[in-house]
Order: structure tokens, then sequence, then C-alpha cells
């Protein structure tokens, strides 16, 4: 079954839209859900990375985020979620980059004017500060931007990474579900044997990443993975002679993975290829 990714914009209705579709498909919805599992895994407190990943996170929660840490973590997260099927839509966390190879997930982005946004979000906050709502939608938007720049180095506003873009000044919530569940039925967004093996590889190759960033002996490396039918290879160059051996181990140990090859390599001179 088809699988669709929002970004999240403020004031844009798309909250309503993503809850509405989820709720056709018989499918979760996952927003917040996955905050929980990254508090865990990052030893920080929920509220501090819901701040960080929405941009609004104080010196003090900079300082003490690992930013390379949660990105993976989340990557890890989303794709385990996708890779089950067990969800109809994600919103936000980047699902939408992080899966536009796979061919059955569907693109949406909702968004509407920034004046017409302001004054949705004053309405929902019941608020007449017109500057302090503006603020607060520009600071969302420049976070976002900032992340998706960093990450997948694009402009995650450009109309080429989405497959429907719904303009809700234009269109009613009931129109744009209708867009939505209208492409949902179309052959091309229908889960082949391709897609589902492309996605799992993408999965394979996130969990493997976020297997050897929680192991201390490999949580600094910075390799290539790539994901094959169950198979891993494992490439780049590394400080240290004992990390080869460790991450072909910690690769190996991973549900899913069914063999791995390490074509790992020692920055020193004289380091031996261990492994293999």
């Amino acid at each position: 079954m088809p699988l669709v990714t929002m970004p999240r914009e403020m004031g844009t209705l798309g909250k309503d839209i993503a809850a509405a579709v989820a709720q056709q498909l018989g499918k979760p919805l996952v927003h917040h859900e996955i905050i929980d599992n990254l508090a865990n895994k990052m030893r920080l407190r929920k509220s501090h990375v819901m701040r960080f990943l929405e941009g609004k996170a104080s010196l003090w929660d900079k300082m003490t985020t690992d930013e390379t840490s949660l990105s993976i973590y989340t990557a890890d997260e989303i794709l385990r979620l996708a890779g089950k099927g067990e969800v109809g839509v994600i919103r936000g966390w980047g699902a939408t980059h992080l899966l536009d190879t796979v061919s059955h997930v569907v693109r949406v982005r909702v968004c509407a004017p920034d004046n017409t946004r302001t004054d949705r979000m004053m309405q929902r906050l019941n608020s007449s500060d017109r500057a302090a709502v503006e603020k607060e939608i520009r600071l969302s938007d420049e976070a976002h931007t900032a992340i998706t720049r960093r990450h997948f180095d694009i402009n995650w506003k450009d109309a080429e990474h989405y497959d429907l873009v719904l303009n809700t000044s234009r269109m009613s919530v009931d129109e744009c579900i209708g867009a939505v569940m209208n492409a949902l039925k179309q052959a091309t967004f229908q889960e082949s044997r391709e897609s589902a093996k492309i996605l799992h590889d993408l999965a394979l190759q996130a969990h493997v990443r976020a297997a050897l960033r929680n192991d201390e002996r490999t949580q600094k490396l910075n390799i290539t993975i790539q994901a094959a039918a169950g198979h891993i290879t494992l490439s780049g160059v590394i400080e240290k002679s004992d990390e080869i051996k460790h991450a072909t181990e910690i690769a190996a140990s991973v549900p899913g993975v069914t063999g791995v090859t390490n074509a790992l390599k020692g920055a020193e001179r004289g380091f031996r290829r261990i492994g293999g």
C-alpha cells in the first residue's frame, strides 16, 4: 500500500489533511510519536529534543545535542516505521526526502500564503499579537530550511521534491483530502517488488548506521554503507585499525543483514584490513 509523507508547515491546515488521510487509510499518522525513542537513544529529555527539532533550541540545547546522532537516529526511526508498512502518513522528520527514491511513497506539500498562515495561527492560538505569530512561523520555516539543506542539500520548498502541492487558500481541506486519496489510487504509486526492495535497502542502511553510532567503539565513524538484498558493504577510510573489525561485527549483528563486505581502509600506514 502507498505511504504518504508531508513536511510540517504551520498554519497551512496540513495537520488536518494528514489526520483525515490517515483515517481514511485506516493506518496511523506519525507526527510526534517517534520523540520518545529519539529522546531515549540520545539520553535527553523529550522537551529538549522537541525544542531542537522545532528550531527553538537554546544555546545550551545546541551545546548538549549531538546533531549527527540526532539525524542518524531520526532516519533509523522513520525508515523502521516505513519499512514495517504499518503507518499511513508520516508528517515531518525529513521523511519526504529520506524516502524520495521509493516510488510507492506519495510526497505531498500542503502550503498557503504567509498572510493566510498567520491569520490561521492567530485564530488557533487565540492571539492578537501578529508580529509574534509571524516570528514563530518564520523560525519554524527557517529551522526546516536549515535541517533539509544540511542533511539533504535541497531547498524543501521547491516543487520538484513533491508529487502533489496543495494550496489551502485556493482548495478546501476536503478537496485536498480528495486529491491525495485520488493520487493513492494511481498505478504510479502502487507498491511493487522493486519499490519494496529499495525501501528495504534504505531501511537496512539506516539500521546499520544507527547501530554503529550507538556503539562506543564505532560511534565516531564516518563511512559509506550500502545495502543490497540484505548484504551490507562498508567502505571508506578510518583512523584506527581495530575499528575495521568492530564495524564488521556490529553490522553483521543487525537483524536482516545476511552478509557484510568490508572495504574499509586504514588511514595509517601498515594497516591491514581485518575481516571481509
